[in-house]
């Protein structure tokens, strides 16, 4: 496969190699892609992204981050886990940092100017992934955000303890999409419980929570089976590309 990747990718191609029955590798099967990129906004600022690319992904997803101003940024254990999830599979991953955290530029302005940066990683993944679905995921904070995106383009979302205040509620305009969203929530979360989630989306379109057990606002021993549960969306999104 032929990549154009631009000047702002500093890249390393994985090459996967077979073996035959008698243990001597084969020609090559596919090449895949982790890579360090910088993005451009609309408004001019550069955020700090690593991509992993496969030779011909089923889908692409865009993964955000917690509150920068809480110790936020795209290693954190929810987004780190997400995108590992994606790292070995034929599934595109972009995780970035928001605008002011890491190397990325600009600085932090409490969830308005951030939806300019999940827009310009959605475009981004689109350039770079073509006719590719696209799907948006992230915890708290950049969970948020991503419901703030307005384009067809995203085929579904799915929402790791999102607030539903960090925005106003009727600023998210995934509630009007049709695609599937999928909201899950601790039982014991302590900012948007699961009943208070359920009240605020009961409006919305294709919509649907996923309450864990034993898990709050930060998951803890119950991160892998947000991990899981990720995963599971993932595969049942993309299983029904290919049926």
């Amino acid at each position: 496969m032929l990549l154009s990747l631009g000047p702002s990718v500093s890249a390393a191609l994985l090459l996967a190699v077979a073996s035959d029955d008698k243990g001597e590798p084969t020609a090559s099967l596919y090449y895949s892609l982790m890579a360090d990129v910088m993005i451009r906004t609309s408004d001019d600022e550069s955020l700090q992204a690593e991509l992993y690319l496969p030779e011909a992904p089923r889908a692409a997803v865009i993964i955000t981050h917690p509150h920068p101003q809480m110790g936020g940024d795209m290693y954190t254990p929810v987004p780190g886990g997400f995108f590992q999830a994606l790292a070995t599979t034929d599934v595109a991953a972009l995780r970035f940092n928001f605008r002011g955290v890491g190397r990325s530029s600009g600085s932090h302005d409490k969830g308005g100017a951030e939806r300019l940066d999940v827009a310009a990683a959605l475009e981004y993944m689109a350039e770079i992934a073509p006719r590719t679905p696209l799907l948006l995921t992230g915890w708290s904070f950049g969970a948020d955000v991503a419901l703030t995106v307005q384009d067809d383009r995203v085929a579904g979302w799915f929402l790791a303890a999102p607030p539903l205040g960090v925005v106003a509620p009727t600023d998210m305009a995934a509630q009007a999409s049709p695609a599937p969203k999928v909201l899950a929530i601790g039982a014991n979360d302590q900012f948007n419980p699961p009943a208070k989630a359920a009240a605020t989306t009961a409006d919305w379109k294709n919509t649907s929570i996923q309450v864990i057990d034993d898990a709050d606002h930060f998951f803890g021993a119950q991160l892998p089976s947000l991990v899981t549960r990720f995963s599971a969306f993932v595969d049942q999104f993309t299983a029904g590309i290919s049926n």
